[in-house]
């Protein structure tokens, strides 16, 4: 087999994006307060790229200084013998190359009063502190338990091996080895002891039935007959068996309800309770609200937090400016580039995020006046006919923005759906269907709660006849409703 090395030459054509055509689509797919975080690096990274504060209207103008003679500046007067123009043009020119740069910058203004609070310093001050963690929670209570050495070394291991959820995650036999010295199997089960009187109430159980048993005997109220319901009966529970348990409990089903409300007091992952939120705020992208004008709707950017930005002029002179070198000006060069691309791609998302939501608005006008029971199925690809942009265009625009109306803060993208129609053929989506799915659950008798196979039917007597029951079972595990079995109040 011989090998051999050719060259040849081909010619082809191939679809490739700019640098600012990338960057314009990462701008477009960001959420508020991604973009926040991405302007604020920009302005760190970029030295052409400034924020422009718009002077403020309620700030008064500066009172402009007149010339006045001062006696402490007359020794400075030159010498005007021998007609010495030169040293005039000298002092004349001082200064005359950061003129653009001082008459862009402003005037200074000093602060009004002494004790003026420091906007920085507040920043600071405001910023919450780390939160503590489970871990460091139960060491910190761990620390102040006095009992012997032993005992102590096998309650920090314990505490080692506590999840989030509070719950020790091996069982106390498996911390011991008969090669150590340190403690014994009787010291890891006394430190388990105590590790499950500190707070929160329930840490340190293996299992929920034990962490619900834990908080029970620390409660100050009188929960015997409630710890009897657990210890013994608490698969049978779990499974909404309430007669069978009345029946070997010798007690009426009402007694069984009111423990029950009393057991949802109690909480199944007292870990939670301690260390850092994992809730993600959310901000509100744009805004729907009624046109006092019009019939219609008024839709408008929630951006007041964006800042303005500008490029430096006088980096930008500079880089007209012969003196400068060839290294300096297409440094210059390349930054200025790089903030107008981002300028761009800011007022570009700005004008295909409203014109997406017009067009949502337009498309879902019965949603916004009447609700969600309203809801018509919209492809996406019609929403980027009518704007006249591509489809992964609309996808990127509605990507992890929120829109503020009438009804509540609601994800963008809900109002992109499929659906089917009624008998009517009027068009419903699934998140219209799921809706009215929630109301008949809601509206049904919960001693004698409706099978999936009812629930269907009585979408079918309101025109939604083309379901399938298994399809209504998945909406209800969508929607986290449990089977009739376990909604049957007894």
């Amino acid at each position: 087999m011989k090998l051999d090395m050719n060259i040849h030459m081909k010619l082809e054509q191939r679809m490739k994006l700019a640098p600012h055509m990338i960057q314009s689509m990462e701008i477009l797919q960001l959420p508020i307060l991604a973009l926040q975080e991405r302007i604020e690096q920009e302005l760190n990274s970029n030295p052409v790229l400034e924020q422009d504060e718009p002077l403020n209207p309620e700030q008064p103008e500066p009172e402009s200084e007149q010339p006045q003679d001062d006696i402490g500046e007359k020794d400075l007067v030159i010498n005007t013998d021998n007609n010495k123009v030169e040293d005039f043009q000298r002092l004349d020119s001082l200064g005359g190359g950061f003129k653009d740069y001082m008459d862009q910058a402003g005037s200074f203004h000093k602060r009004t009063r002494s004790d003026e609070p420091d906007p920085k310093l507040q920043a600071i001050n405001n910023t919450a502190a780390p939160p503590l963690s489970l871990h460091d929670h139960l060491e910190e209570q761990w620390r102040l338990v006095e009992d012997k050495k032993p005992v102590k070394k096998a309650g920090n291991m314990i505490i080692d091996y506590i999840d989030d959820r509070g719950y020790l995650t091996v069982r106390p036999e498996q911390l011991y080895n008969k090669d150590r010295s340190d403690f014994t199997i009787d010291d890891l089960n006394t430190a388990l002891e105590l590790v499950q009187k500190l707070e929160p109430a329930g840490v340190g159980a293996r299992d929920m039935k034990e962490c619900l048993l834990i908080q029970m005997a620390q409660s100050s109220e009188d929960m015997t007959f409630e710890s009897r319901l657990i210890a013994n009966h608490m698969d049978a529970l779990l499974e909404n068996r309430l007669p069978e348990i009345a029946k070997k409990m010798k007690c009426s089903v009402n007694e069984i309800n009111l423990a029950v409300q009393h057991l949802s007091k109690l909480d199944t992952s007292p870990g939670l309770q301690i260390g850092p939120d994992q809730n993600l705020p959310i901000t509100v992208d744009v805004i729907v609200e009624s046109s006092d004008e019009s019939d219609g709707y008024l839709v408008r950017l929630a951006d007041s937090s964006l800042p303005n930005l500008r490029v430096n002029k006088y980096y930008i002179n500079m880089t007209k400016d012969k003196k400068i070198g060839e290294k300096t000006k297409k440094f210059l060069q390349n930054n200025v580039r790089s903030a107008q691309w981002i300028i761009d791609a800011i007022e570009q998302r700005k004008n295909t995020l409203l014109k997406v939501t017009r067009a949502v608005v337009k498309f879902q006008t019965e949603f916004f006046e009447k609700g969600q029971f309203y809801l018509r199925p919209l492809p996406m690809s019609k929403v980027a006919d009518d704007v006249g942009v591509h489809l992964a265009t609309v996808s990127r625009a509605v990507s992890g923005k929120y829109v503020q109306c009438f009804w509540g803060i609601l994800p963008l993208r809900k109002f992109f759906s499929g659906g089917t129609h009624d008998d009517n053929g009027t068009l419903f989506s699934w998140e219209a269907i799921r809706a009215k799915l929630c109301r008949i659950i809601d509206a049904e008798d919960k001693t004698k709660p409706l099978s999936d196979e009812q629930i269907r039917k009585k979408l079918a007597e309101i025109g939604i006849n083309n379901l399938a029951r298994r399809t209504v079972a998945k909406y209800r595990k969508i929607l986290n409703i449990p089977t009739a079995r376990f909604r049957k109040k007894y």
